[in-house]
């Protein structure tokens, strides 16, 4: 209809993808159509960061320090001005017509809440996040009641915001230099994970480290499911898991935190845990979801060691101490005083009825 001479698109790096593109790339070509596609989903082609001898990197500092060595990333490119010959009315279905939002039921209500997926959108919180956020992100970026982080990985994910936008503008705005390069490292992992799967396109599903192919994971259970609903007793792993639940987001470091609980409290498959991400985030990210929980069960690439276990009680007294975060997702620990907010079991009878919370009842009691 567009009498189209040629077709452009931003390369895919999945395995999956890639050969669909292969296949589309072929099929245009022997139509006579024009098919290129173009690096822009990454900074640097997953290829192309390599060993002395050649290989893949396992390790992430390596990894970035070679990284850096290739240069900095070319500048965003403008928006095209024009497509010549095309008037804009070939004839299309409109968004709403593809009924892609669901109506019954409606469980959407807090993705709306907390999202709108339009590029302004986009461009409108990166820029808050420069100006705002990102002087003090290095530290306050762990700190999960506190604006230091950028939320754009949504945005990154689908491609309404360019990994070469963000990286651009945080070094134009005038937050100090550690926090700049401490966001772009950031950028980096995202860069490293697809280059894991880039060449270990099973990174999904099989244990990076085989050593771990024998290891004894628990079975499903009730207790995922609580896991799921957060509903552990756990205040840092619940509020995290509502959070989830309600908005499609989850801070980092309390990802680390429910993640570590999953696979090393209760002991069940890190694959469980990824698949429920990947289900719940909308920033779910193919090489991000199984690169991180693979890092957090101990058998990925420059993983936590597999006896590291983040402790909930100590992360949430360390990052969360007046429980803001905690408070916010479990209102009904909303009266309990900060030195028991992460840990309510600890607290006197009379100081958890003042606060109205009655364990295994309103709240339940931990779950290990």
């Amino acid at each position: 209809e567009s009498g189209a001479a040629a077709v452009y698109w931003n390369r895919r790096h999945s395995q999956p993808a890639i050969r669909v593109d292969r296949d589309l790339k072929a099929g245009l070509i022997a139509n006579g159509i024009e098919a290129k596609s173009y690096l822009a989903n990454l900074l640097h082609e997953p290829s192309v960061v390599k060993t002395g001898d050649g290989g893949p990197y396992r390790v992430y500092s390596p990894f970035w320090r070679a990284f850096e060595r290739l240069g900095p990333p070319r500048p965003p490119l403008p928006a095209p001005s024009s497509m010549n010959g095309f008037d804009g009315t070939i004839a299309s279905l409109s968004l709403d017509e593809l009924s892609l939002l669901p109506s019954a039921p409606d469980w959407a209500g807090g993705l709306r809440g907390a999202w709108h997926g339009s590029e302004d959108a986009a461009h409108a919180m990166l820029n808050d996040f420069v100006a705002n956020g990102l002087k003090g992100y290095a530290d306050g970026r762990d700190l999960p009641a506190q604006p230091h982080v950028s939320r754009l990985s949504p945005h990154l994910r689908f491609g309404i915001l360019s990994p070469y936008q963000a990286w651009e503008a945080a070094g134009a705005g005038n937050a100090p230099p550690r926090d700049v390069e401490k966001f772009r490292k950031e950028l980096g992992w995202r860069e490293f994970s697809w280059h894991l799967l880039h060449h270990y396109p099973d990174l999904g599903w099989r244990n990076f480290d085989a050593r771990f192919d024998d290891f004894p994971w628990r079975s499903q259970g009730d207790e995922v499911r609580e896991w799921q609903r957060g509903m552990t007793g756990y205040p840092m792993v619940d509020a995290g898991m509502r959070e989830l639940w309600t908005t499609g987001y989850m801070h980092n470091r309390v990802r680390m935190i429910v993640a570590s609980f999953l696979v090393k409290h209760l002991m069940v498959d890190w694959r469980v845990g990824e698949s429920w991400f990947w289900d719940t985030l909308v920033d779910g990210d193919l090489a991000n979801n199984a690169a991180s929980w693979q890092w957090v069960a101990g058998c990925g690439a420059d993983a936590a060691p597999y006896f590291r276990i983040f402790n909930p009680i100590v992360q949430g007294e360390k990052f969360d101490p007046a429980g803001r975060y905690v408070r916010k997702w479990l209102p009904e620990l909303a009266r309990v005083p900060d030195r028991f907010i992460h840990k309510p079991w600890d607290a006197p009878r009379e100081i958890l009825a003042a606060a109205g919370v009655e364990l295994g009842k309103n709240y339940p009691a931990p779950l290990v």
